[in-house]
């Protein structure tokens, strides 16, 4: 076989791999499963990481993300997006220590103090919450919401891929409905399957207003400036999420089941000391 024919039957089959890729299920491809901790937040790089912002990027000129030199993650705010990761997780524990900062921003600069995590992202970067002609902030995904007043409430973000069609992205829960009609978890609700929205984390004050420094009557993530531990048990395609060691909300038949996690900058301050993804425990030790 000569050199050309060679390179041409090269360049077609990476033509057909790449087509068949992008026509692929989001969650086709296994993400990585953690055999041991990974350090995401590792006291002194960002290498597991990239940015993206809305007005930037790739690019980080105002310092949104720095490590600072006790090797806490600060997160400024200043900006709409987030940190991604270059990996593709599944099946994790995910634990993370954060607490909130006193700077406020932009639109939200009177708001509750807002960010989250987004698990399981698929699809372009700002495939989520803008157009085609300027990238929103997030991706495809399945929300671990961090505001004041609702940690631990789980959003469903259905995006766009590349060709401008929409991605899978869904979500059962077992809810009742308070006293302005939302869905909250309860574990002796009735099952409804959420494709957008929010399902509140069970004990969210319905008096919740979009304020600075907003605080429920049972809010269990720890109040002002202190730390407060997050916890997010992945497992096939069940969603657990833990509030300082009180379960708040479940989910199962989550789509997507995998996908790179995304640490949102969304107006406030906030300092990150650990997020670390770890190996599963027993089945009958998730909560």
């Amino acid at each position: 076989m000569n050199r050309r024919i060679r390179l041409l039957l090269v360049s077609c089959c990476v033509l057909f791999s790449g087509s068949r890729g992008s026509a692929a299920r989001a969650d086709a491809a296994p993400g990585v499963a953690p055999t041991s901790t990974v350090r995401l937040v590792n006291g002194k790089d960002l290498g597991l990481w990239y940015t993206w912002l809305t007005d930037d990027r790739y690019e980080d000129p105002r310092g949104v993300f720095t490590i600072l030199p006790d090797g806490i993650l600060r997160i400024s705010g200043d900006g709409f997006g987030g940190l991604i990761t270059k990996q593709e997780y599944r099946d994790y524990h995910l634990v993370m220590e954060y607490r909130w900062g006193t700077a406020t921003w932009r639109t939200r600069k009177d708001k509750a103090r807002d960010g989250g995590l987004l698990l399981h992202c698929q699809g372009p970067d700002g495939n989520f919450g803008g157009s085609a002609a300027q990238p929103g902030p997030w991706m495809t995904s399945v929300e671990c919401q961090i505001i004041e007043g609702g940690v631990g409430d789980i959003l469903v973000l259905q995006g766009k891929d590349a060709e401008g069609k929409t991605m899978e992205a869904a979500a059962t829960s077992r809810v009742t409905r308070d006293r302005d009609g939302e869905p909250a978890w309860a574990a002796d609700g009735k099952a409804e399957r959420f494709t957008k929205g929010r399902i509140n984390w069970f004990g969210r004050d319905p008096d919740w207003k979009d304020a600075l420094g907003y605080r429920g009557k049972s809010d269990p993530d720890s109040p002002g400036q202190e730390w407060t531990t997050l916890e997010c048990f992945c497992r096939g395609d069940t969603l657990v999420y833990r509030v300082n060691g009180v379960v708040v909300n479940r989910a199962s038949e989550v789509l997507p089941r995998q996908g790179k996690i995304l640490l949102q900058t969304e107006g406030a301050e906030m300092f990150v000391r650990k997020l670390e993804l770890r190996p599963l425990p027993a089945p009958d030790q998730i909560p």
